[in-house]
């Protein structure tokens, strides 16, 4: 039986770019650093590094070389908050590129973008 989510791969184009993005304007945290040697190497993070579920930041050509049958699409992330107001107006203070607050049936919610476009969702949950 599966218990929980562990890690999400993030396929990206410039690792060094999206490590910067997420921990120095979004705050999450490196939990780990992987470099093998031969070329290969991927980071792993986190909101904070209590967290359960991690995000790795994979090289995306290197891996479209290596196995070419994977989907490299960016997943579909939903990202929740206790204070969606206070988060937006960070993120704006940070450059983040974001969407308009929408309310939905579940909370609110808004969008933001990494530095290559990819979008993603935050959720206010108390």
């Amino acid at each position: 039986m599966i218990n929980q989510v562990g890690q999400i791969m993030l396929y990206v184009h410039n690792q060094d770019e999206s490590l910067k993005f997420w921990t120095e304007q979004v705050g999450f945290v490196v939990i780990s650093e992987t470099d093998t040697g031969q070329g290969m190497k991927w980071f792993e993070i986190a909101p904070s590094k209590e967290a359960q579920t991690s995000i790795i930041l994979h090289n995306k050509d290197l891996i479209a070389k290596m196995q070419p049958e994977l989907n490299l699409g960016t997943p579909s992330l939903m990202f929740f908050t206790e204070d969606l107001d206070k988060l937006y107006q960070d993120f704006t203070e940070n450059n983040i590129t974001v969407g308009e607050v929408v309310n939905m049936p579940s909370g609110r919610v808004f969008n933001f973008a990494d530095r290559e476009e990819n979008y993603f969702a935050v959720m206010e949950r108390n």
